[in-house]
């Protein structure tokens, strides 16, 4: 079905696509097919069924080119960008990465290939990072616990609001924000408060304290978004007199010198660490944070590490309180845990880590006085500054000259934000030079000392009175073990030896999509154009940003079927949220918004329950038939019983159960004739791209995972994409912002139209620093290639699902036998047979050189695996044959030959340790143990046969099996300190 170009030498399909044309063909002959075609027409339903013809030549997407093709392009977008020295502040600031971060760590596969730590014994490196990324927040903070990231600051207010909402059981519904909060913050929390019908009031809380009246929570800027510094301990005081939650928003970098939130009262603090190293990449991604005070943290919304011990009592690593986790607990989720930037995270730790205490004092201290130089010398030259305490901020008066003076500022090369034509606003970073303070002030005033003149030595903190911080931080030491290069590289290495990430072999996670992040596709997030741009830089600063997005935008319109992309949201939990809000805006421009409910089939995917119940809805569950596909009797039923009240239904296409529904059409017009949007979850597009479009076969809306199907390294649970597709009628409501520089997106048959929703990001484009991995993607597939793409992923689903059939069950297939890009292996069956348990099965893959499945999701007792296209049928042969294996162990407990207690299975993983050290007193060999399968027996095998390779190459996990439940009772979030 490929162009004969698809395999030439230079052909990146060739190179993205594992399984080359005479795998392929062994493939199709197992599941009795002649072509690609063939089989895709066989598998999915012939009512949406895009030809291929027609697919191709109606599509928006340009021919495939080469790699060197593809940059050239790309670099020429970055080129049209304008790379000012930002001052705009405002929560995004200029910063160092070092550079053996940027090398072992942003740009190092180990790091961005690996997925989630939800198989805790093969992610202990990543999880260490995250709990001194934990340790770090805490300490600066001076609170208990905090997670292990967010999105960005605004939505990490967002998270914090709701927590509030939750811990609060009376006081009313009325949150109130500080006046002097970061206007995205404000913007941010307008929409989550109008979805879930609170009131938000703002107060000038330095000037007027806290107001009297109920009210469940407050947001407190700590220093204010002008720059001012002022004391909040009586108003953090006078809010938890009432039983609210006083909550502060707080710059981590100010808090090397000023007394943490912790120390002032606080009970939640919420901020971002991108000044920690992390470039500005004109808004993200960047992680975020959430921390509390002890007894908050069951509300803690995203995720929580923690320690705990493995099968041997050694400390060990692992995600904590997960029954938060929206896959389990759906509509009763408080969050969705999928809301983190994982290696940004880990960036902003080692950070830390790299500089240390001092190291973080230093340059919080050089910036806090540079700033005050500045202030000194724009008095000297007679200009007013509007509060005289500030750390980094400075808003400066110039009646009826701000135009002009951030116009010099730019011919300088420094951007600035003004406030009408009589206020200038800047921020400092670390960045900022005492020649730059001087050439700052120049541009202020001809009378301020000229270049080349020194600086009077002006000591920050004046007016910060009993706020200067006392109590020291970063203690562990883990933040003073690696000053030198040589030692910080080391320390990446090892952590990244104790991971488990696609560099090292295949990561078959159902409904995840774990594929070819290619090395030509990250290459431009490191490209000053496109990450080193201020969120909020002018329109014409950013004119290659602009055209990039755009073309992104048109073209995941077309591939989707739909007529309009909001790139905002920047993970896909925010594309769901977004999607429905919209949903809800919409209904109520329309005079019906009391239309609140959303049915979400039980073969969903799992984070849309959470969304529904974040955006206000109120969820009802539709089961599913024999099949696995959705029950039209009870969805029929659902809608009659809800009648006037159905707003929307969320279906997951192909289904979570891993099959194309053949009624599909059917469900979407039932809930369009009773008035309700169909919201489609992206979450498995990989199955549909170039083969069906949503919005051709009925869906209104849907997220799309840049992360998954369009090559976004997970990087270990963050960053992500999540951009929401609509249709037109819908476009109004996708996401705006207050500060977006194209306010007009395309929209097909309409030309463009403003998206005037609520934004769910704090920048206008969420994470468009990895957007050029997007875009590089499809440029280098094209249309063809990613149709071809789509097909060898659902070819090495079946071939797959079709060979393990032959040891165990698989719970859902279609009409004619067949899955779509995943299958959902039943280990029900076998497990009441043998008594192996899904959790043996993955623990022993980590033997055997896999990371697991997705366990027990959407349906307990399972595995479901999805191969994706990337895979050669070397790699898929392989965990074929680990699975066959791993039955035959099970069957040797079941014949007695090992007891039931004790056997490669429930013992599994192994450690190096625990075959070399101690006696060994198990009725299995250490052969057996950490050599399974016949492709890894040691004996007889030449050098360069592939089998000692593997042994050469083996995996071995840091830690045995680890107790989870002893890591919940025994709740360790920080790194201790004696």
């Amino acid at each position: 079905m490929t162009a004969p170009s698809a395999h030439a030498h230079d052909s990146f399909v060739r190179r993205h696509v594992g399984t080359d044309p005479d795998a392929q063909r062994q493939m199709l002959e197992v599941l009795g097919y002649e072509s690609l075609d063939e089989m895709l027409e066989a598998a999915v339903p012939g009512t949406i069924l895009l030809q291929r013809e027609g697919a191709d030549a109606a599509s928006a997407v340009p021919d495939g080119v080469t790699e060197p093709a593809a940059l050239a392009e790309l670099q020429a977008l970055a080129d049209r960008n304008t790379v000012r020295r930002s001052l705009i502040g405002l929560g995004y600031h200029g910063t160092h990465t070092p550079a053996v971060i940027q090398r072992n760590v942003l740009e190092n596969p180990a790091w961005y290939t690996a997925y989630t730590p939800y198989q805790p014994e093969i992610s202990q490196g990543r999880l260490e990072a995250l709990l001194t990324f934990q340790t770090m927040i805490c300490d600066l903070t001076g609170m208990d616990v905090s997670n292990a990231s967010t999105l960005d600051e605004a939505t990490s207010a967002a998270e914090a609001l709701m927590l509030a909402r939750r811990s609060v059981k009376r006081n009313g519904n009325v949150f109130l924000v500080d006046a002097d909060a970061l206007p995205a913050t404000k913007a941010v929390l307008r929409g989550r408060a109008e979805g879930l019908g609170i009131e938000l009031r703002e107060v000038d809380f330095a000037a007027e304290g806290a107001p009297e009246g109920e009210y469940f929570g407050a947001l407190i800027q700590y220093p204010g978004a002008s720059g001012r510094i002022w004391d909040p301990r009586e108003v953090i005081a006078e809010v938890k007199s009432t039983k609210a939650v006083a909550i502060v928003a707080a710059d981590l970098l100010a808090l090397t010198l000023l007394a943490s939130p912790g120390s002032l009262g606080a009970d939640v603090t919420v901020g971002t660490t991108q000044r920690f190293g992390i470039p500005l990449g004109f808004g993200g991604p960047h992680a975020g944070f959430v921390a509390v005070r002890k007894g908050l943290e069951r509300q803690l919304p995203g995720r929580l590490v923690g320690v705990s011990i493995d099968a041997d009592g050694n400390p060990a690593y692992r995600l904590s309180l997960q029954t938060r986790e929206q896959h389990i607990r759906r509509e009763k989720a408080t969050s969705a845990i999928t809301t983190a930037q994982v290696l940004l995270a880990v960036m902003a730790a080692m950070y830390a880590v790299y500089h240390g205490p001092e190291g973080l004092t230093r340059i919080g201290r050089t910036v806090a006085d540079r700033t005050a130089s500045l202030a000194d010398l724009l008095r000297r030259s007679g200009y007013e500054l509007v509060t005289d305490s500030f750390f980094d901020t400075l808003e400066v008066r110039t009646p009826g000259a701000a135009a002009d003076l951030a116009a010099t500022l730019a011919e300088a090369g420094y951007l600035v934000r003004t406030i009408g034509d009589d206020l200038v606003h800047l921020s400092l970073d670390e960045t900022i030079t005492a020649a730059d303070v001087q050439g700052i002030a120049a541009a202020f005033d001809t009378r301020a000392p000229a270049p080349g003149l020194e600086l009077a030595e002006t000591r920050s903190g004046d007016g910060w009175g009993g706020l200067l911080r006392e109590d020291p931080f970063l203690q562990h030491p883990v933040f003073s073990s690696f000053r030198s290069e040589t030692a910080m590289m080391r320390y990446l290495r090892r952590l990244a030896d104790r991971d488990f990430a696609l560099d090292r072999g295949m990561i078959p996670l159902g409904s995840c999509t774990m594929k070819l992040n290619s090395a030509t596709e990250m290459a431009a997030v490191t490209w000053a154009g496109f990450n080193a741009i201020h969120p909020f830089a002018p329109r014409e600063d950013v004119d290659g940003y602009l055209a990039l997005i755009t073309q992104l935008e048109t073209w995941l319109a077309d591939l989707t079927g739909y007529d309009t992309v909001s790139l905002q949201p920047n993970a896909g939990s925010q594309g769901e949220f977004a999607g429905l809000l919209a949903i809800r805006a919409y209904h109520a421009s329309r005079g019906e918004g009391d239309r609140d409910v959303c049915l979400v089939p039980s073969s969903a995917h799992g984070t849309n329950a959470a969304s529904a119940v974040i955006a206000g809805l109120r969820v009802v569950v539709v089961g599913s038939d024999a099949r696995g596909n959705i029950d039209l009797d009870d969805l029929k039923q659902k809608i009659k019983d809800h009648g006037e009240q159905l707003a929307a239904i969320m279906i997951t296409y192909p289904s979570t159960h891993g099959v194309y529904e053949e009624e599909v059409r059917t469900v979407c017009q039932l809930v369009h004739d009773a008035g309700g949007q169909v919201y489609v979850d992206g979450a498995n597009l990989n199955a549909l791209l170039q083969v069906a479009r949503p919005g051709e076969f009925g869906g209104d809306v849907s997220h799309l995972n840049l992360h998954k199907t369009f090559c976004i390294p997970h990087g270990g649970g963050g960053p992500g994409v999540g951009p929401v597709a609509a249709k037109a009628h819908l476009a109004p409501f996708l996401p705006g912002h207050p500060e977006i520089q194209q306010e007009e997106h395309p929209v097909v048959g309409a030309g463009a139209q403003p998206h005037g929703g609520h934004p769910v990001s704090q920048a206008p484009y969420g994470s468009p620093s990895i957007l050029p991995i997007t875009w590089t993607y499809i440029r280098l597939m094209g249309a063809e290639g990613l149709r071809h793409a789509t097909a060898s992923a659902v070819l090495a689903a079946n071939y797959m699902a079709r060979r393990l059939s032959e040891t165990y069950e698989i719970l859902y297939t279609g009409e004619n036998g067949l899955v779509a890009h995943e299958c959902i292996v039943d280990l029900r069956p076998f497990t009441a047979r043998t008594g192996i348990t899904v959790d043996d099965v993955a623990k022993r893959l980590i033997d055997y050189g896999f990371h697991a499945p997705t366990m027990s999701f959407p349906v307990a007792g399972t595995l479901m695996v999805e191969p994706t296209e990337s895979e050669d049928l070397a790699e898929i042969d392989r965990f074929i044959d680990a699975m066959a294996m791993i039955a035959k162990e099970a069957e040797e407990v079941l014949a007695g030959t090992w007891p039931a207690d004790d056997n490669p299975l429930v013992n599994a993983p192994h450690t190096a340790a625990s075959i070399a050290t101690g006696e060994w007193t198990h009725p299995y060999s250490r052969e057996v143990a950490v050599y399974p399968g016949s492709w890894t027996a040691p004996e007889d095998l030449s050098v360069h046969d592939s089998a000692q390779m593997r042994i050469q190459s083996k995996y071995w996990p840091p830690v045995r099996r680890i107790d989870q439940a002893y890591g919940d009772r025994n709740l360790v979030p920080t790194w201790p300190v004696d």
